[in-house]
Order: C-alpha cells, then sequence, then structure tokens
C-alpha cells in the first residue's frame, strides 16, 4: 500500500470519525458526549469535500494506471472502498445532525419497547383523575396527593403529550430538573404547561444539565443554573427551587446558594426554597433543614419498610409547616408478576402510595411516568388509604426484593470500601437499566461517577458482608459493571 493510500485512509477515517462523534455519543449507550470532539457544520460540509475529492483523486489515478491488470483493478478496488467508505461516513455524519436520534438501547437499536400494562390491569382504572389534594406546607399550595415526577428512571421517555394528560386530569405539581434526561425533562414539561402555568406548582433544582453545584460555587452561577430553567420552562418563574439530592449539610447551608435565592426571589423568579435528598446523609440533611427554618418545602425518601426514623423526621417538618414530598416510594419497581394468583385487582404501585398518602404529614409524592396507562393505574390510588390486602402486598414485595434492592438512605457499606466507590450509586443505576428500562441514562449516569465498579476487579471485598439487607456486593457492583458499560 503507497503512501498516498495511508494519506487517504487516515484523513477520512479521521474526519469521518470527528465528524460522527457527537451522534454516536448519543445512539450508542454509555458514551460521554463531552469526552468526544463535535464538528461544526461546516466543518462537516469540509470533510464532504474532501472525501469526495479523494473519490475522484481515486477514480482519476485507476483510469491512468487502468483496469485490465491485476495490480489496476486492485488498486481500484482499494481506492472505492477507502474515498468512498469516507464519503458514506460523512454523508452519515451531515445527516445525523439534522434528524433526531431516538432514545434506545445498544441491545435493542432495532426494537420497540412494548406498552407500559400493569400486572393485572383492571378497566376500572381507566381514566382515573386526582381525587385529593393536600396543603403544601408554608407554600400555602394545595397540591394532588399524586403528582409527576420526570426523573432519570423515565429514561427520557417522558413526552409533553402524556405530562399534557397528566394536567387534564387533575395533576398540579410537576417535580423536574437540568441533569434530569440532559434537559429534556424541563423542555417537555415546558410544552406541556403551555397555556396553563398558572394551574401548576413547578419544582425545579439549583444544578446544570451535566450535574450538581458544588459547595462554592458563585451565586452567579447558582442564578444563571436558574435562568437556564426559565428559559427551557418557557416561563418567568418557579415556584420552587430545590438544593438537589443533598449529600452533606456544607452543601445545603452554602451561603451563596441561599443568597442566590433570595436574589431570584426578590426578582420574582423564584418563590419557595426547597432540598431534596435521598442519600445516606438523609437524616443529618434534613434535620439541619428542619432546624434553619430556611427551607419551604422538603422532598424526601420514604416507602414502606423506610429507615426507621423518617417518620420522626417528617412529622418534626409539618409541625413547622414546611412541606413533605416523598419520592422513591415504589422501592425500586420490581413488581413484575407480583400479582399472580391474586384475586383482588389492586396493585404494588397502588398500595404503595396509599402507604405513603395515610401519613397525614406528607403533602404529596412524586412519581415519574411515561404512559397514559400509568396514570389509570397510579391515580386509582389517589385518596384511598390502605387495606389489610395492601400490607400484605408490600410484605410480600419486601420478601421479593430481598438482598436484590439497595435502600437509598442506608449507606452501611460504603465506609466498607477501600477504593471509595459510591456502591448506592452504582446499584441504583443497575436498577435504572435493569427495572426501569432506563438503560440509556443508567450507562450515561455511571459513566459520569468518578469510580466505577471496574476498581472491584482485584479488590479483597471487604464490603461483602456489610449489607443489612443481605445483597453481595461484590457481584451486584461486577455485575454493574459488565452491564453499564460497552467493553
Amino acid at each position: 500500500m503507497n503512501r498516498f493510500v495511508l494519506i487517504a485512509w487516515s484523513v477520512t477515517v479521521a474526519l469521518s470519525y470527528i465528524a460522527l462523534g457527537g451522534s454516536l455519543a448519543k445512539l450508542v449507550e454509555g458514551w460521554d458526549a463531552s469526552g468526544i470532539p463535535r464538528l461544526p457544520l461546516w466543518a462537516l460540509l469540509l470533510s464532504l469535500l474532501v472525501s469526495l475529492a479523494l473519490t475522484v483523486r481515486w477514480a482519476a489515478s485507476a483510469s491512468s494506471v487502468g483496469t485490465r491488470s491485476r495490480s489496476g483493478r486492485r488498486r481500484f478496488l482499494l481506492g472505492a472502498l477507502t474515498a468512498g467508505g469516507g464519503l458514506a461516513a460523512s454523508l452519515a455524519a451531515a445527516f445525523a445532525r439534522v434528524l433526531p436520534w431516538y432514545t434506545v438501547t445498544g441491545k435493542n437499536i432495532f426494537l420497540v419497547r412494548p406498552p407500559y400494562k400493569a400486572d393485572g390491569y383492571d378497566e376500572a382504572w381507566a381514566g382515573s383523575r386526582v381525587s385529593e389534594y393536600r396543603r403544601l406546607g408554608r407554600t400555602d399550595f394545595l397540591v394532588s396527593d399524586i403528582s409527576l415526577g420526570s426523573g432519570s428512571s423515565t429514561g427520557g421517555r417522558q413526552r409533553p403529550e402524556v405530562a399534557r394528560e397528566a394536567i387534564e386530569r387533575g395533576i398540579n405539581y410537576f417535580d423536574t430538573a437540568p441533569d434530569y434526561s440532559e434537559a429534556g425533562s424541563e423542555k417537555r414539561l415546558g410544552r406541556a404547561m403551555k397555556g396553563v402555568r398558572d394551574q401548576m406548582f413547578v419544582a425545579t433544582k439549583f444544578c446544570t444539565p451535566r450535574g450538581h453545584l458544588a459547595p462554592g460555587s458563585s451565586v452567579a452561577a447558582y442564578m444563571e443554573a436558574v435562568e437556564g430553567s426559565l428559559r427551557r420552562l418557557e416561563t418567568d418563574r418557579v415556584d420552587l427551587v430545590h438544593i438537589h439530592s443533598c449529600d452533606s449539610v456544607e452543601r445545603l447551608m452554602d451561603e451563596n446558594a441561599h443568597e442566590a435565592f433570595d436574589r431570584l426571589k426578590e426578582q420574582g423568579k423564584a418563590r419557595f426554597l426547597g432540598v431534596s435528598t435521598h442519600t445516606p446523609n438523609l437524616e443529618a440533611v434534613a434535620n439541619a433543614a428542619i432546624e434553619s427554618d430556611r427551607f419551604d418545602v422538603m422532598m424526601l425518601a420514604y416507602h414502606y419498610g423506610a429507615w426507621p426514623h423518617l417518620g420522626d423526621i417528617i412529622d418534626r417538618a409539618a409541625e413547622r409547616d414546611i412541606g413533605v414530598v416523598a419520592m422513591k416510594t415504589l422501592r425500586g419497581s420490581k413488581h413484575r408478576g407480583l400479582l399472580e394468583n391474586r384475586e383482588d385487582r389492586d396493585s404494588f404501585t397502588q398500595a404503595s402510595f396509599k402507604w405513603v398518602l395515610a401519613n397525614p404529614s406528607v403533602s404529596c409524592l412524586v412519581i415519574s411516568l411515561w404512559e397514559s396507562a400509568q396514570l389509570d393505574e397510579f391515580l386509582y390510588a389517589s385518596g384511598k388509604r390502605p387495606h389489610g390486602r395492601d400490607l400484605a402486598l408490600l410484605q410480600r414485595y419486601d420478601e421479593r426484593i430481598a438482598g436484590a434492592h439497595c435502600r437509598p438512605h442506608c449507606g452501611a457499606c460504603l465506609s466498607t470500601c477501600p477504593e471509595g466507590v459510591p456502591i448506592h450509586d452504582v446499584l441504583r443505576y443497575r436498577m435504572y437499566f435493569e427495572d426501569y428500562g432506563a438503560e440509556k441514562e443508567a450507562m450515561r449516569l455511571y459513566s459520569q461517577l468518578e469510580t466505577r465498579a471496574d476498581a472491584c476487579g482485584e479488590c479483597s471485598a471487604p464490603c461483602a458482608n456489610a449489607c443489612p439487607d443481605g445483597i453481595a456486593i461484590p457481584e451486584r457492583t461486577r455485575g454493574a459493571h459488565d452491564l453499564l458499560t460497552l467493553v
């Protein structure tokens, strides 16, 4: 192969790789788009011209040699494959810039996920609506007891049409964040509430599409994060801004975050301040938030069988007139097939929601959803209280998830890991992949961890017996790494 062939191949491959990089990052699971160069449109056009020029040059070269000899034919074929391949790759890159890529998984690129259908679906659920509204603490807003979340578990599947249907069925509280689906959640909810914004209570977070703002971030950075949310939500204000997924008292009480909120409130761009937490430091963060008297709302991981002191914290918050929003109410959604051979038609989701809402100190719960059938099932529990059969079902679920579900506010294993692997996050992203069908989002989030579970490969596994719920941590984390990475 002569020098010209090597140069031509290197140029076409390099240009095509760089041109395709950004789109491949969206299509292929687990790639971090920020680490892959992406050329602007003018550079893509240049790539096309270079590939076209190479194709013409090869054709002219082959013609001068002739194709009657064996060497001439080989040279012509090699040239056609090299330059033609580069041209095809560049054309694909150009189309990738103007055609939307669907959210698909690597192993299911050509498959369509079937519509959601709950185990034991009952036609009586069809058209369910919100039947109860509760006061959200000192905000004095009456919110739907079952409200709309849009977190990572949706995997980007939530559509404006379904969110709009949720509004029509009585949901009036939206929970979103810039880092849900890399800002896609805020954009979709913004489109859904056009014309009905005044009926909605909208909560977002102090963060960016790429993640949390660290303690000590500037006041301007905090304010710009909310300004970005306003643009994506297409509104002039948000009702609530949370310190997002707060894992430390330091981040909770960051003076710059509080000054930024005060300025935003003065400008009419944010009305109330909140904190969301589902980390092992939940108790410390929640107690500090209550004692500070700075927070109007707390969003906490709360479910049947939750950490025993959590009910006391929720009651103390309610005594201070702090609204309490429950999240993580389904404990992993590992309930497929749970209703086999049951005579009654209530679902695990409904039993879970009724248990949470039986606590009068809870203002509402948020649940992420993406299909109308989920609205049917979930809203059927609105305004209802649990019965004996619901509690029996929840107990059966506890037995089913033993050794598999990582409780978000536990953290008993973290201090045992010499490599500093965030075991709870690793297992949570595995849950998104396996149980929620949010494969791409799970792999994206996993790829952003500073320390991943490949560090477990040569470890002596001091975490092996650290889980109070009996999770086989080394096997689960290593399995998570295999599941959530391409290679």
